[in-house]
């Protein structure tokens, strides 16, 4: 008896590493099959090419991370657009060196994914 796709899926996962902040989303064909012996297995595919289960030992695509958190699609990329729209444009004068005014002046905050994902960090 051959193996037959009973079920095709699709899926689609949102990933942050927790090290270095790199995010990504992928998309996945979820093959479902069952065995000659009657055993229910998955097969993942990504791009077309056979992958191991993203929600199995997630690695990070820019460090090599293991410490990856996995959530919906769609968190990645709007994340990235909020970053986007939050930037200021540049300043149009100098900034003072010295004096009273020089305190009123706030460092500019470069965000990373992991801000964005802050409610997320377990404490």
């Amino acid at each position: 008896m051959s193996e037959i796709a009973e079920t095709t899926a699709h899926e689609a996962y949102a990933f942050a590493c927790m090290r270095c902040g790199y995010g990504w989303e992928q998309a996945y064909e979820i093959e479902h099959h069952v065995d000659a012996t009657g055993q229910a297995f998955v097969i993942y595919k990504a791009n077309g090419d056979r992958v191991p289960s993203p929600l199995s030992a997630p690695t990070c695509l820019n460090c090599g991370g293991h410490v990856v958190r996995i959530m919906r699609s769609g968190r990645v990329s709007s994340a990235q657009q909020g970053m986007i729209q939050y930037r200021a444009p540049a300043p149009t004068q100098p900034a003072p060196q010295g004096g009273a005014d020089a305190a009123d002046v706030k460092p500019e905050h470069h965000w990373h994914l992991s801000d964005l994902l802050h409610p997320f960090h377990r404490k």
